[in-house]
């Protein structure tokens, strides 16, 4: 790639300056506000909603409740539900609308929708809304609402469970399993997180009676995919949804979901006939937005007598929260549990068994990682136990059961087909970046210092990008510049910096002439999706290569008629279209600025590719100290040695690895949503007790590129936005168990404050 690529994120100067426009920057026509009346408890029937006096209050253009909601007709909110579960069966998807009709489940679900001149006036009036409920039992754990006896939360899922699922092979497993010299055992628990994106979740709206269309502002990853769904739930043409969306605060996978918030926002504006604004407050971002995690890992390695890996069998018993997001059924299953299975390690008997149950907490959604660290958290404590369990050093243990560079491209046992990865090369670079040898010494000295020092290693590999279709178009507007349109709208990945690049680079032409025309409302209609799943380049950036190639080849064409000689005889040189042993040459740029008198420029171009995924890999070592009489722990060092296949852009990719890792490092020592057993209220409703890191916890970390392109894709690239997270959480895990071995501790459950880690010594002292 051209130096140009090299020079910073062209974005960054609108965004830091603060000329970003998000949601809450629109002012529409007629503008007016609403606010939502949310459910104080968990589980209750709805008796009686009384609105009459708050109707009457200053400023209420009107008010919705689930009545009204259902009386529109609208379907459900979406659910990806494509895939089988066990014995054949499907995932329940119970219906849930824009407000809560007969019976809410969860704090903090929307129940009545007051719109009125002021956000003020809105929340006043919102007040004065009378509810009588008849309580419910309220389940939080996923075993609780299994229980015998359990009030059911939907009518169609009587038993609680949302769904089971099972891949591998059961029999080959059980067998292996049943003739292992060892089996090692591990529970863990991938506890429940908010997203947090810096932008709330929010939504504006205005709707036009006479074309039954409406205008929709919100904040989300994809608005293809917002328009699709919409279309979806309302019966309208996806055309008839005009959806705004410049700039997102932040995605991390909960930005793309479709939430009842919008639909209710929809029908105020259409009762109203005013633009309507909505903009989330932080606790309803941590209340609503859908969660992240939410699992209990229970899984099973047997090994021979030979230190080899020969089956293992996997448990998940899953927190769906109240509904069924849209990703969360899937990311739970079949995205990354079963496409990730076998991680980097040699092991053909496998079997992992699902299970998906409704509680009366948040839904859950895929949430960066979206299942991956989960696998990787339960794999890499199963290799540390099973190196206890043989004596066999744990770095010895892993050379000799991860796979080899040449076993690659490979079909799993799952049914995955892994395109590349070299994990000798990332194990061997982490190893020394980390100084692993050293670290005897170094614990050593800890110790003498009252300190407590462990050192965690993690290999890890990952799905990225996706199947299906991908569509781009590239055209030529006034002035010789180049327009873009893609369904990839970023939210921080930087896309408006390296799409130009590609293509530039491709075309030779000045990059500063380029443009990105992301989410734009007179974008043609493409075929494909928005931006999440580490996939924007392998599926957008791919298209938009194919698309400035195949205008190459326009172009050369056009260069052949004006040349008068064959196309085959023309040939494109840094930018110019040359004839062979000949002073013939006429520049791409001047094909493009020429006036054609066609009503279309002949170099427009419009590009389908299909698309394959890549899967990105990496060994993690983390270093921590812990003070053993306060337990306050310090992340001391950190390396992450990655494959990220052909990396276009150095700076954004390491922006992506250290963002994905401070998420990781925030699942690891502090972030939790946490709900009181018995009544299901949040006790973590606000930045007063839920934890964010924040820059004191940024750890020193040292990246290193350990790229293998990937041949499923033209410009080897594979994803890199998951990574982070992904190696992180189990890196940080073992370092933090290392530690902690010396004063007897063997087990403890994330977050690792200095609250539960002091406990976690003393009651091993105490024994």
């Amino acid at each position: 790639m051209a130096e140009h690529q090299f020079k910073g994120r062209r974005e960054d100067a609108r965004l830091v300056t603060g000329h970003g426009r998000y949601t809450a920057d629109y002012v529409g026509d007629r503008q007016a506000f609403a606010y939502f009346l949310r459910s104080d408890r968990a589980h209750a029937r709805i008796v009686k909603i009384d609105t009459e006096q708050a109707r009457a209050a200053p400023g209420v253009l009107g008010i919705l409740t689930g009545t009204e909601v259902a009386a529109a007709g609208w379907k459900g909110l979406p659910a990806m539900a494509f895939f089988k579960g066990v014995g054949g069966s499907a995932l329940r998807v119970p219906p849930r609308y824009g407000l809560a009709d007969g019976r809410v489940r969860f704090v903090g679900e929307p129940v009545a929708l007051v719109v009125a001149e002021s956000e003020a006036q809105a929340q006043d009036a919102a007040e004065l809304i009378a509810i009588d409920y008849d309580d419910l039992p309220v389940y939080v754990e996923p075993n609780e609402a299994l229980a015998e006896g359990a009030v059911p939360l939907h009518d169609d899922a009587p038993s609680n469970l949302a769904f089971e699922y099972e891949y591998g092979n059961q029999k080959a497993a059980d067998a292996a399993l049943a003739g292992a010299a060892h089996v090692v055992r591990v529970e863990v628990r991938a506890q429940r997180i908010s997203g947090n994106p810096m932008e709330p979740k929010s939504c504006t709206a205005s709707y036009d009676a006479a074309a039954d269309a409406f205008e929709i502002w919100a904040p989300t990853q994809g608005t293809s995919d917002l328009k699709t769904a919409l279309g979806n739930m309302t019966g309208l043409p996806a055309e008839r949804f005009r959806i705004h969306c410049d700039d997102v605060g932040g995605g991390f996978g909960v930005r793309n979901e479709i939430y009842p918030e919008f639909l209710a926002v929809m029908l105020g504006a259409k009762a109203t006939g005013r633009t309507v604004k909505w903009i989330g407050t932080r606790g309803e971002t941590l209340s609503g937005d859908h969660h992240g995690r939410g699992a209990d890992l229970s899984g099973e390695l047997g090994v021979d007598s030979d230190g080899r890996f020969v089956a293992l069998r996997v448990q998940w018993l899953v927190n769906l929260g109240a509904f069924c997001s849209n990703a969360g059924p899937l990311i739970n299953t079949v995205a990354a549990p079963t496409s990730s299975a076998i991680s980097l390690y040699n092991i053909t008997a496998v079997h992992g068994r699902h299970r998906l149950v409704f509680t009366n907490t948040t839904p859950a959604t895929a949430y960066r990682g979206a299942g991956r660290p989960n696998v990787s958290y339960l794999w890499e404590r199963l290799v540390e136990e099973a190196a206890i369990a043989t004596g066999i050093d744990s770095v010895k243990l892993r050379r000799r059961n991860f796979l080899r560079k040449a076993q690659f491209p490979m079909k799993t046992p799952t049914g995955s087909n892994y395109d590349s990865a070299d994990p000798d090369r990332l194990l061997k670079t982490a190893l020394e970046a980390a100084d692993w040898k050293g670290f005897a010494a170094r614990r050593r000295a800890a110790r003498r210092k009252g300190k407590l020092r462990g050192i965690g290693l993690a290999l890890f590999l990952e799905p990225s990008g996706g199947l299906g279709k991908e569509q781009v178009e590239i055209r030529v507007a006034s002035g010789g510049r180049l327009e873009m349109y893609s369904n990839a709208g970023p939210s921080g990945q930087g896309h408006e910096t390296v799409f130009p690049a590609l293509v530039a680079d491709v075309l030779k032409y000045p990059i500063d002439r380029i443009d990105l025309r992301y989410n734009a409302l007179d974008a043609p209609k493409l075929a494909g999706t928005g931006s999440f799943g580490s996939r924007s380049l392998i599926s957008h950036g791919h298209a938009l290569q194919a698309a400035a190639k195949e205008m190459v080849e326009k172009g050369r064409k056009l260069a052949a008629e004006e040349f008068e000689v064959a196309a085959d005889d023309v040939v494109f040189d840094n930018g110019a279209y040359k004839v062979a042993g000949t002073d013939l040459t006429l520049s791409l740029q001047s094909l493009i600025e020429k006036r054609w008198n066609m009503p279309a420029h002949p170099l427009d171009t419009n590009t389908t590719v299909d698309l394959a995924s890549a899967f990105p890999s990496g060994a993690h070592i983390a270093e921590v100290e812990i003070d053993a009489d306060t337990g306050a722990l310090a992340i001391v060092k950190y390396i992450a040695a990655d494959d990220c296949g052909t990396v276009y852009n150095h700076q954004i990719v390491e922006g992506q690895l250290h963002g994905g890792l401070m998420q990781g490092v925030g699942q690891a020592i502090g972030e939790h949503v946490v709900y009181e057993s018995g009544t299901g209220q949040l006790l973590s409703g606000s930045f007063m007790d839920y934890f964010m890191p924040r820059a004191e916890h940024a750890v020193p970390i040292t990246l290193i590129d350990c790229g293998v392109p990937s041949p499923a894709n033209p410009l080897g690239a594979k994803g890199a936005g998951e990574a982070g997270a992904t190696g992180s959480v189990p890196a940080l895990a073992n370092a933090v168990l290392d530690a902690l071995k010396a004063v007897n501790v063997r087990h403890l459950e994330m977050p690792y404050t200095a609250d539960r880690i002091w406990r976690a010594i003393v009651a091993a002292q105490t024994h």
